[in-house]
Order: C-alpha cells, then structure tokens, then sequence
C-alpha cells in the first residue's frame, strides 16, 4: 500500500531508523493485528500500534471500564463507564490516528466464535486477564499458524513471550494449568511497560525486522528495574501443540 504524504510527515522519525523507510512503513499499513481485550495491556498495545500506522485493527472485549479500571487502561476515561471497552478503545485510537481502520468487536471469546473473530489478521495480541481465554487464543494461533504475543501483569511485575507454534513452545507448553482467579493487584505503570513491549513486537514481526522473543519469557521486576529472561521447551505431551 502506497503511502500518502500525511503519511509520511506522520511517520517520519520512525522511518528514518537503519532499515526502515517507506518500504516498511507500507508493510504495517498493509497488516492487520488482532488485540484481544482493551484493558490495562490491550491499551497500550492498542495506542502505540496504531500511532505505528498498523493499517487494519481489530480490538475484542465484551466488557466495559469502571472506576477502577482507570489506574491503567488509557485508553479509556471517565465519561466512556459503561461503554463497551472495544467501542471505547475506537474511538480514542481513531482520534490518535486517523489514517488507520479500527474494527471494535464486543463478543465475548469463546472456542466456537475465535476463529471468525480473529479473522485475517497476521498476528494474535494476547491482552487478557485469564487463561482459559488466552487457552483459546493459543489453539487458534496454532490452527491458523500465525503468532500469538503473551504479556502479563501482578503488581509492579510481568512477563512476556513470543509464540509461534511450532517453532516455539506454545502457551500451554509454558503454563499447563492455568491459575486461580483472582482480583490482582496492579500499578498503572507495570502494562505500560509490558504492553509496550508487546506491541514492539509486532511491529518488529509484521515488516520482518529485529528479532522476536522467541523460545524464551522475559520477566520484569519494576521493583529492582531488572529484565530477566528464561529458556522455554516444548511440553511432548501438550494437548495443543503436542509438542510438535
């Protein structure tokens, strides 16, 4: 896809970066990004993917934001409590940038809707509070061989990982069950830093640059400002992947 000269004012001092250029440029305008869940992760992915000029996003959530969600979910504010956070999300992405398209969705994700939802979309944002979703995100990942990005949140602390089944462990290789629920805690700050990486990771992949975090999950300690990364093996026995 051609850029237009808005476009390339807008996207200037990005496409000045060793290897980059209009060339690249053209490539994120040509993508398309599944994000599932607006929230405190979901925001910030969602905000510096769209102001990266990510042609097509399709951000996913049934829920709406509440006064405690707004410690950290940006995207959204005080006058949208009770809007449906996908719909929230459009309309302040939209205002960001308005040369992209921004596809909300307010179904909830389950095993019989996630592929129609996830759709065409090259790379799978994985935004979510609760395994059994970011379950069901991993298996349509690995059906539709595109990448999912894992990132979570506790308190002041994350993680993150590159998935690609299979040439990598896939979510289940990594956490075999999946942990009680609970209300956690968070500071606002913690997916800012951890959704922001996440979205550096698409970027990277979608044009074809960099390295992706592959075969490995990057922890974050906000405490001591530590980044920590740790070898992952497949699981043989995985029922997603079967450690193939």
């Amino acid at each position: 896809m051609t850029l237009t000269e808005d476009e390339k004012k807008r996207y200037t001092r990005q496409m000045m970066m060793d290897g980059w250029g209009e060339a690249t440029q053209e490539k994120l305008k040509a993508s398309t990004v599944f994000i599932a869940g607006a929230g405190g992760l979901g925001s910030p992915v969602s905000i510096y993917l769209t102001v990266a000029g990510i042609g097509h996003i399709v951000i996913c959530d049934f829920d709406s934001p509440d006064l405690s969600n707004l410690n950290r979910q940006i995207v959204h504010d005080h006058t949208r409590i009770g809007t449906n956070k996908a719909v929230s999300a459009k309309m302040t992405l939209e205002r960001l940038n308005p040369n992209i398209k921004i596809t909300a969705i307010t179904d909830k994700i389950v095993e019989d809707n996630v592929d129609k939802l996830v759709g065409d979309a090259e790379i799978i944002m994985d935004c979510m509070d609760n395994f059994p979703t970011r379950y069901i995100l991993n298996d349509c990942a690995i059906r539709k061989h595109i990448p999912m990005v894992y990132g979570s949140i506790w308190g002041i602390e994350g993680r993150l990982s590159f998935i690609q089944s299979p040439e990598t462990p896939c979510l289940r290789c990594i956490f075999e069950e999946a942990p009680p629920k609970e209300v956690f805690p968070v500071l606002g700050a913690t997916p800012g830093v951890i959704g922001s990486l996440q979205a550096l990771e698409a970027i990277k992949y979608l044009p074809g640059l960099g390295k992706p975090l592959k075969n490995k999950l990057l922890i974050w300690e906000g405490e001591t400002t530590q980044f920590r990364t740790f070898p992952l093996q497949k699981n043989p026995h995985c029922p997603s992947c079967g450690g193939k």
